[in-house]
């Protein structure tokens, strides 16, 4: 279920990509350079692809690494789910998420609305960014609840509650249901937000033949691609699906961005990143999944982390989880300035 999920909406973000970069706008005002490559020594094509090839090949690994390390770590005694170490990494991967959104999806989205190439009215006079981000934290919030919600009232006929054992009341396993629940919600959530931002950078790198915007590219896209994996990965992990469906999962993930490089490679021809169409689309994108990003990291990550049991009964291990969460954030601002 998970999986298919997964691989519907993807299907449905893919195919909105193609269709708005295949039909140019009726109207347009923008100035004759939109939509069209710079002239410009980086520009060359017949160079461009093989260096395209090896992003595939090199984000590909990248991204199996990434979300392979906790899927593979459930084997390691002290990487445990329920263990410090595994607390504190999964709190670097949700400052990675966080950062990712903060400092490379919604700014992006920001300078695509703001474009010389979009027309003033209504692009210019409106923060469409800021509002569409806004929008989907909330859409992502009532999703989030809604799924919990309909879960606990399906599962709460027929419950009868342990009696007192030792003088403590055990419900146990109705709790343990719900927060398996709130795993895998969280797990499938993310992935959504995750690959839909993947196909976007994915697409813009294949279809541009600026050398050295791509060799600049795909050094720090490796980085980003492994360090979300990382965060995706313990995600699935607990979620504790079947090993079908943390692989199917896994494989969506680590594909992602290489089939937005090759689908950019096929688009090249009709698809520029500073294109009308492709400003609009790829921008309300990009807006739409860093809401999605920084809501999972902030509420369904780091907050319920930090305010569960085991943090709250440990200031060390506040501390810890929180230093690593900033340097989640660090390394993805880092990262930000060469991409």
């Amino acid at each position: 279920m998970a999986s298919t999920s997964t691989l519907l909406m993807k299907t449905i973000f893919i195919l909105l990509i193609f269709v708005s970069f295949t039909i140019s706008p009726a109207t347009s005002t923008a100035p004759e350079h939109c939509g069209s490559e710079s002239a410009n020594s980086c520009i060359n094509k017949a160079k461009a692809l093989p260096l395209k090839i090896v992003a595939i090949a090199t984000i590909l690994v990248a991204s199996m690494i990434g979300v392979g390390a906790p899927l593979f770590s459930s084997n390691v005694p002290f990487l445990q789910p329920d263990g410090n170490i595994f607390i504190i990494v999964k709190c670097f991967a949700s400052g990675i998420i966080l950062g990712t959104g903060f400092m490379h999806v919604l700014p992006d989205s920001f300078e695509m609305l703001s474009s010389q190439c979009l027309e003033e009215n209504p692009w210019h006079k409106f923060p469409f960014s800021g509002f569409l981000a806004m929008l989907s934290s909330l859409i992502t919030l009532f999703i989030d609840s809604m799924a919990t919600s309909i879960y606990a009232s399906n599962n709460a006929d027929g419950v009868v509650p342990c009696g007192p054992v030792n003088g403590v009341t055990l419900p146990t396993k109705v709790d343990d249901s719900a927060q398996l629940l709130r795993y895998r919600v969280i797990a499938m959530v993310l992935e959504l937000g995750i690959i839909v931002h993947s196909v976007v950078i994915g697409l813009s790198l294949g279809a541009t033949n600026d050398i050295c915007t791509i060799k600049s590219l795909i050094t720090a896209l490796c980085f980003h691609q492994m360090f979300e994996g990382i965060g995706l990965g313990g995600c699935i992990l607990q979620a504790e699906y079947t090993k079908l469906s943390k692989f199917l999962m896994a494989f969506f993930f680590a594909i992602t961005t290489p089939f937005g490089i090759a689908l950019g490679i096929a688009l090249s021809t009709i698809y520029r990143n500073n294109s009308h169409s492709a400003l609009i689309t790829v921008g309300l994108l990009n807006a739409c999944s860093s809401g999605l990003l920084i809501y999972m990291a902030l509420v369904d990550l780091l907050a319920a982390d930090f305010m569960g049991p085991k943090l709250q009964g440990s200031v060390k291990m506040q501390i810890k989880c929180f230093v690593a969460a900033l340097l989640g954030c660090g390394g993805m601002s880092i990262i930000a300035k060469w991409a």
